[in-house]
């Protein structure tokens, strides 16, 4: 892709970089574009599946439609879905869960606070807990809820996250999914400072990708620690676009970044 194309749909990449730095990808945009991947996914996050006076079935489709278009050009290994996906009503998983089985690669999900049911009936739609970790491509993956069934906003799990952080603390790359940000980077984040401690601990973590906070899609760090942002996929409130992330993870390790909405590419960055 050209990278008069690459501006038009997207916002500016950028790259975080392994030693931590976050850089704006600028001019570097269509050569780093073309450099081999150990891994490509999207991330996407608040479809409010249901939620009346909003066009929640058009949303969700267009942004399945438009991740299996980005597959099909460059394809991802995965795509995650970090939380919220049907708006406080259990009786529209069904639904959403056929059209989120229409992407052509692998999912994962976590669950938001707009999800509202207990980790029992998570599971059993899902086939997956609540706290689970994953390794694709030799990057590992810890999904981790930050909300109960009630709607509550709560504070990762500090025993899980500990004892997963120290199995994995060999691998090169570990990138932590929640749904609502622990950093209070954002008026909708939480305050976690026990969890931010743990994970400073751990320095293979090179990033913590967020979803809640519709009006985000930038890149905010706290301890050094990257928080990144996907704005939305549904809902009635935040950026005027509705849209999803991609990130590639390339072989020397540096994470090129940029967020998509239906029409193209927005927010980049190298990781």
């Amino acid at each position: 892709m050209k990278r008069k194309e690459f501006l038009r749909i997207a916002a500016p990449a950028f790259l975080l970089l392994a030693n931590g730095n976050i850089v704006r990808a600028g001019e570097q945009v269509n050569e780093l574009l073309k450099k081999k991947k150990r891994l490509r996914f999207a991330i996407a996050s608040d479809i409010h599946y249901g939620q009346p006076d909003t066009d929640y079935d058009r949303f969700l489709k267009n942004a399945i439609s438009r991740i299996n278009e980005e597959h099909a050009r460059t394809p991802f290994d995965f795509c995650m879905l970090n939380g919220d996906i049907v708006h406080n009503d259990p009786v529209h998983y069904p639904a959403a869960k056929a059209l989120i089985e229409q992407l052509k690669m692998s999912y994962y999900v976590t669950p938001g606070n707009h999800d509202m049911v207990t980790p029992e009936h998570w599971q059993r739609i899902w086939n997956r807990p609540v706290n689970y970790d994953f390794v694709v491509n030799g990057a590992v993956f810890l999904a981790a809820t930050t909300s109960n069934e009630k709607g509550e906003y709560i504070c990762p799990d500090l025993k899980w996250m500990e004892q997963q952080l120290e199995q994995h603390k060999k691998a090169k790359n570990l990138f932590v999914i929640v749904h609502i940000n622990p950093a209070k980077l954002t008026t909708h984040g939480i305050d976690c400072p026990e969890f931010l401690a743990l994970l400073k601990r751990y320095k293979n973590v090179r990033a913590v990708f967020n979803g809640h906070d519709h009006d985000e899609d930038g890149i905010k760090k706290k301890l050094d620690i990257p928080f990144v942002f996907d704005a939305h996929v549904g809902g009635n409130w935040g950026t005027s676009y509705h849209g999803f992330r991609v990130v590639e993870l390339l072989e020397d390790s540096s994470v090129l970044t940029y967020v998509m909405n239906p029409a193209g590419r927005l927010n980049e960055a190298r990781l």
